[in-house]
Parts: C-alpha cells; structure tokens; sequence
C-alpha cells in the first residue's frame, strides 16, 4: 500500500510518515499543494494524510489560509483516484465558543460561526471540499477534528504547546499563562493520531467525520501538565502569569470519543504520564 502524507515534514508530519514509512509530500521535499502539476501527483497513491496547513490566527494571514487549508485541500483531493483514501487533519477549533456548553465535546457541537479565526473557518470549508469531491470522486474519506495532538520536537518546525512546555521545564525557560484561571485540555501523543488513521484506512466506512483527542482519561489543566513534566525530572516549572493574556476559547475542551472508538474501535494507547516521559 502506497502512502503519501502532505506536510510529512511538519512537527506532526514527520512522525506520522515515519509511523507508516510514507512517502513526502511538502515543500521541503519540493512540492506544493496550491500547485496544480505537484497535486497530481497524488494519483499515484492508495492513501493520502492530509497535515499540510497554514496555522496561523492573524487576521493579516486570512487570505492565505484561505488558499493553504481550503483551495490546497480542493487541490489534493480532486485528483485522487477512485477507491483510494484521504485523510483530513481539521481542528477542534471549527466548534468556537460552541465547545464551552459541552462536558465532553461531540461532533453534533454546532459550527455556526461565533467569532472563529479564519484559520478555523479555512479548516470548516476545507472540511466541505472534502465531503465534496470524496463523494464525487468515490474516494473514502475521513476528517480527524484533532484536539491538541503532541510530538516529539523534530528540526524547522515549531512546536505545540505540550512540547513547548516540556522544552520549558527541562532548560528553566519561563511559561506565560493567562493569570487567574487554567484551562484544561486533552492531549494526544502522535502515534495514536498515525493509529487512528490506519484504524479508518483498515476499516469498511465509506466516510467518517470524528473528534481526535486523548478524551476524559488525559485531560488536564496547562498547570497540571507543566508540574508533571517538573516531577518527572525533579525541576520546578517557572510559570509567569500574565494578566494580558487572553483566556483561550473555549476555556475548557475534552474530546467525546464515543464514535471513533464505536466506529472504529480506536482508543488512545499512549497515557498521558507514558506520553510526556517520551518526550523527555
């Protein structure tokens, strides 16, 4: 079976095409996904993980995430071939300040808009070209909304937040946090997103749509993950709270996995303690 992962040079995609030994396809390996010739190139595989995006929350970079995380995703899919699969890598984010009325977050969460970013907006049609041409093409489709999915640090790229904080703890670095609350958020080591989709790719589905975290069982508050990494090497964290900083929104968000591990039948193998000691 012939893999492709796009972005498989990103902090993610790095892991994930060594995970199932894939072939590269980003700019580092020179190609282009807004580049009509490079996309096609995506014909030639059985499965294609789509991570390559444009992540950035500046109102000023609107415009070009627009083009990376939907016309690139528009560019990709349309020229797979039939019976292949393609694998989507949106955001919990497309469900807003939606996500705050839900213990745990399920994909019935509304996705009206209410003041997402056009990072989150470019993933939300991205999620529809997918739908689109998965259905006219007859290519098995599936869209991971990824809660905060962690790797290790790998060269050029810039980390998640989970890496940044234990990078922080182990070189004494100070971590700005938003002063008088602490947010929760479930964390997911990168080998169970690679399982997941192997989990869709090995499976009968047509089509899924699924929220991907690490769910209830590692969930914790951005202190609590800070002071684990500092008891695991015996280092106590430098937190700065920082009044400025805004609370993120929603201020606490837990993955449902009922229909993944239904669908599926996928759970999180790596626990969150196993998962923070491989990164050290």
């Amino acid at each position: 079976m012939k893999i492709l992962v796009t972005g498989g040079s990103g902090y993610l995609g790095t892991h994930v095409r060594r995970f199932f030994s894939a072939d590269d396809f980003s700019r580092r390996s020179g190609h282009n996904i807004l580049d009509p010739n490079d996309a096609t190139r995506v014909a030639d595989y059985d499965v294609v993980i789509h991570l390559a995006a444009l992540l950035n929350k500046d109102p000023k970079a609107a415009e070009d995430c627009f083009n990376v995380n939907a016309e690139g995703t528009r560019n990709v899919i349309r020229n797979m071939r039939e019976g292949a699969v393609f694998i989507f890598a949106s955001t919990k984010d497309v469900y807003g300040r939606h996500a705050e009325a839900y213990a745990n977050v399920a994909e019935n969460c509304s996705t009206e808009y209410c003041g997402q970013s056009a990072l989150e907006w470019s993933k939300l049609v991205g999620e529809q070209y997918v739908q689109f041409y998965g259905a006219r093409q007859n290519v098995r489709y599936c869209i991971f909304r990824m809660s905060a999915v962690y790797a290790r640090p790998s060269g050029g790229n810039e980390s998640g937040f989970v890496t940044h904080y234990v990078e922080s703890v182990k070189h004494g670095w100070p971590i700005r946090l938003p002063a008088s609350i602490d947010p929760v958020r479930d964390i997911l080591f990168v080998d169970d997103l690679a399982r997941a989709c192997q989990a869709f790719v090995d499976s009968s589905r047509s089509s899924g749509l699924y929220n991907l975290g690490g769910g209830r069982s590692n969930s914790a508050s951005l202190r609590e993950i800070i002071q684990k990494v500092g008891n695991m090497i015996d280092l106590k964290p430098e937190i700065e709270n920082d009044m400025a900083l805004p609370a993120p929104i929603p201020l606490n968000y837990i993955s449902d996995l009922t229909r993944i591990r239904d669908e599926l039948g996928w759970r999180p193998q790596v626990g969150m303690d196993e998962g923070l000691r491989m990164l050290l």
